[in-house]
């Protein structure tokens, strides 16, 4: 009799272990698909409006010349190596996520500094015969820092990003904003269209 009450404690261990096991990976798995998490996988620069406060960067980039040419990640992500665009997106993208989740988020968004090489590489990448023949400007942005050169940026401000002249004049109804995570079934149980 001993025996079997030590199977069953065994057993109710197991299942306790396999139960917390599901949740974790439950919460986890909708945790990622609630964030859409795998949007930021693909190049679409419309991953970028999961976070609302991003809707103005993302509509100046969508009336400026660059729109036709460009997804955010040309600008905004390394584009040497394969495994450091992949690190950087990483890291970037935990500090946004962080800084949404907790309300943490600028008033108004400006790149990071770790961000301000990125930019000048990139500028460069795409724009280098102008660049390097015409303005004779240095890929390095150590200079910049050095304070010897300019970033591209210190003459280009507005681009591709053009100013804005206040929240409020951004059209959100025309922004491809991401809809509810949630099942169909669970909003019109709540009332909300789905």
């Amino acid at each position: 009799m001993g025996s079997s009450d030590s199977v069953r404690n065994r057993f109710k261990w197991i299942w306790l272990i396999f139960g917390l096991a599901g949740l974790v990976i439950g919460l986890g798995a909708y945790t990622l698909y609630a964030s859409r998490a795998y949007s930021y996988l693909s190049d679409d620069s419309a991953a970028c409006l999961n976070c609302h406060v991003m809707g103005p960067q993302y509509q100046s980039w969508s009336k400026s010349s660059h729109f036709v040419w460009t997804n955010c990640n040309d600008c905004h992500v390394p584009q040497d190596k394969v495994l450091r665009k992949w690190a950087f997106k990483a890291t970037d993208g935990l500090y946004h996520a962080a800084a949404f989740t907790f309300g943490d988020e600028p008033q108004v968004i400006r790149a990071r500094e770790g961000t301000h090489a990125v930019l000048q590489e990139n500028c460069l990448r795409c724009h280098s015969p102008l660049v390097t023949e015409f303005v004779k400007m240095s890929p390095d942005y150590e200079s910049v820092l050095n304070g010897d050169k300019k970033a591209c940026w210190d003459c280009h401000r507005d681009v591709p990003h053009t100013s804005i002249s206040s929240v409020s004049s951004i059209d959100y109804g025309n922004l491809p904003m991401p809809g509810s995570p949630a099942p169909a079934w669970l909003e019109s149980m709540l009332g909300n269209s789905p």
